[in-house]
């Protein structure tokens, strides 16, 4: 049985998957972020899947993909925390116009199918894929066997067509989850927006306390307790929507060391900030736009004072270029 998100399927086993699925049009990635890279493969994918069904062929645009994340699984200490949990990839590849996505649950089983299988079973049996687009650096099969030559060789076998992309550039720089991860986590917000296409934004709801009840009566809201990633310490220009609203707003990301005791929290305080309904559940939206600077220990409440007065300035000013 799948379950819809927008207007696509997603089956979240092989066993849910419909007999006589195919034929499609394939890829396969972790695809966190969604970014300009997955975004180019993912438009291609479609736009071959619409090509060939022209003729009547039933045919679909699928993207395979998997949870928790391979390395969540092979490597937990390892492993990266997220830009965008499984969630929020579905609604981003719902965005992009493929019909369907299967989530293939990472256990040791799936881990533990060689390449050949993974392609008979999955692409070939379940899907019936009639052609298959990849990044060159795509590697899959037990202990990441096979890569694009390989997926050729498969494609050649079983009667699939294989098409290999090249990497994506902006600014002269390569687009992958990894780098994004990087620039987030460094605060290079900027950068990482270029890659993605739109600002980096964590999904969440209010943390207890701050005059959340069932409205919102001031203008600061804490997030709750997030496992993806969040940028490197520092204060941010921010858009935040809530309750129906989108606010402007100035976030710090950090352990607020000039109060004592180090408490991390992310913190924003809205610029044009009016009473809004809002409790412990209510999802919020949290866009970092622009870094303003690191976190600093400041000697007094005074001079953080000052300083809170000089980045809500930048911000207003960062909003009213935007503009």
């Amino acid at each position: 049985m799948s379950d819809g998100v927008g207007m696509i399927s997603v089956y979240r086993s092989i066993q849910e998957i419909p007999l006589r699925f195919g034929p499609s049009v394939g890829v396969i990635g972790n695809f966190d972020g969604v970014h300009l890279g997955h975004r180019e493969i993912l438009r291609a994918v479609v736009e071959e899947a619409r090509g060939l069904d022209a003729r009547g062929l039933g045919m679909r645009s699928v993207a395979i993909t998997f949870d928790p994340h391979p390395d969540q699984f092979l490597r937990p200490e390892e492993a990266p925390r997220l830009l965008t949990p499984i969630a929020e990839r579905m609604r981003l590849l719902a965005a992009t116009g493929i019909d369907a996505v299967v989530v293939l649950p990472f256990d040791a089983a799936l881990a533990g199918l060689a390449a050949r299988e993974f392609v008979r079973e999955i692409l070939v049996e379940a899907l019936g894929v009639v052609a298959v687009h990849e990044g060159g650096n795509f590697r899959f099969g037990h202990r990441a066997e096979a890569g694009v030559k390989e997926l050729k060789e498969l494609g050649a076998e079983f009667g699939f067509a294989v098409h290999v992309h090249e990497a994506v550039r902006v600014h002269g720089l390569e687009v992958s989850s990894s780098a994004i991860r990087a620039l987030v986590a460094a605060g290079d917000v900027r950068r990482a927006r270029w890659m993605l296409g739109r600002p980096f934004a964590v999904r969440s709801t209010p943390a207890r306390g701050r005059g959340i009840g069932t409205r919102l009566l001031a203008p600061t809201v804490n997030l709750a307790p997030y496992e993806g990633l969040l940028p490197g310490f520092g204060v941010y220009v921010t858009r935040l929507t809530a309750g129906g609203r989108c606010f402007k707003a100035v976030t710090n990301v950090g352990n607020r060391p000039t109060f004592g005791e180090a408490s991390f929290a992310v913190e924003s305080h809205i610029l044009d900030f009016e009473p809004v309904d809002l409790n412990e559940q209510t999802p919020i939206e949290l866009e970092f736009l622009l870094r303003l600077r690191g976190e600093i220990e400041w000697p007094s409440p005074e001079a953080l004072k000052e300083q809170i007065f000089k980045d809500v300035a930048r911000a207003k000013r960062y909003f009213r270029l935007a503009e």
